[in-house]
């Protein structure tokens, strides 16, 4: 726990540091002129996004949480995604969303289920988004070294998509390869059959998620999608804010590319990665100050505010229990043993 707190405090650091750092003499200047309303604006616009986010969890627990209004809803992502910026990696939004699930009456297979459905619809939104912009930039030939930046998370999300369905379409083969993998290291035959039965009792939950009618999973899709339109709109809105507006397309492009190195520090909320690839490919077309500037207020919003806000609400929902669970990344042993008593239940 202690070493994922001192992670946190990294992440914090770093979000700050390193625009002060780059930014210089006039990066204070653009802090005091940005408008107070633009500001405002912004919140607002991240709770549009919590709104959203809240309305496609709705869709996509289809009424197996019991009666779930909208606030409670709100409050159950504001808890998740405090959690995923809070830890390396996002590793604690599900731990999160299965502990606050499991209050409800769902299990942690069919939670974990629904999980894996909204991260497969960002997948696809962000795979066709790159898709449209790889094909833009082929198009106008607006830089080679963007097309080159696009194309590989554009190959790796393109490779992620073609296992999902593979895997779909071969479940069968596949857990029987899981299984002979298990055999073949050896482990005990009592935990071969739980961590195969937690496997199969994920499969079943996951099919009946993805069973819903088809104008669900759409409503949920649609739900996604303005979700990252809003929260993307973000860094158009500050660069507005500090005079030096960009094509709408263009801000959107920088904060996917940004977000993706980000996840390869593995420092909670991909700080250090994101600072530093946004300026990057800012500074050229703004300047380095008003680039930093734009960061500084870009991260507060998209991640001190998560966490500013989200952190009361998970208190109020999870509870200290949970705190210390999830900032062991759920690796505490009980917990491991609890789990698939839990599904079998």
């Amino acid at each position: 726990m202690h070493r994922t707190l001192w992670l946190l405090l990294a992440g914090l650091v770093l979000v700050i540091s390193i625009p002060l750092i780059l930014g210089g003499g006039q990066l204070w200047h653009e802090l005091v002129n940005f408008p107070p309303g633009m500001l405002v604006l912004m919140i607002a616009m991240i709770f549009v996004c919590w709104f959203l986010n809240a309305a496609k969890l709705k869709v996509l627990l289809a009424g197996r949480s019991g009666h779930l209004t909208h606030r409670e809803a709100m409050g159950v992502v504001m808890a998740t995604e405090f959690a995923i910026c809070a830890t390396p990696g996002g590793a604690g939004g599900p731990l999160t969303l299965i502990a606050l699930m499991k209050q409800r009456g769902m299990r942690p297979a069919q939670t974990t289920a629904v999980f894996a459905v909204d991260q497969m619809i960002d997948l696809l939104f962000f795979f066709t988004s790159m898709t449209a912009m790889l094909i833009y930039i082929t198009i106008r030939a607006i830089n080679v070294e963007f097309g080159w930046m696009l194309g590989m998370p554009v190959i790796l999300m393109a490779t992620g998509l073609t296992l999902l369905v593979l895997l779909g379409r071969y479940q069968t083969k596949v857990i029987r390869g899981v299984a002979w993998l298990l055999q073949r290291l050896k482990l005990r035959e009592d935990r071969r059959r739980r961590l195969l039965r937690r496997l199969l009792v994920f499969r079943d939950a996951l099919a009946e998620t993805l069973r819903m009618p088809r104008h669900l999973l759409l409503s949920a899709f649609f739900f996604g999608v303005l979700h990252w339109i809003v929260r993307y709109s973000v860094l158009y809105f500050t660069l507005v804010g500090l005079g030096k507006p960009l094509d709408w397309g263009w801000t959107f492009l920088v904060q996917m590319l940004s977000m993706a190195a980000g996840q390869l520090t593995l420092l909670p909320g991909g700080a250090g990665g994101a600072e530093l690839s946004s300026l990057a490919m800012l500074s050229p077309l703004v300047g380095q100050h008003v680039a930093a500037a734009a960061i500084l207020i870009w991260r507060a919003v998209t991640y001190y505010f998560y966490l500013i806000a989200g952190a009361p609400v998970f208190l109020m929902l999870a509870g200290k229990p949970l705190i210390h669970r999830v900032f062991k990344f759920g690796k505490n042993k009980q917990a491991e043993e609890e789990g698939p008593l839990e599904e079998q239940r």
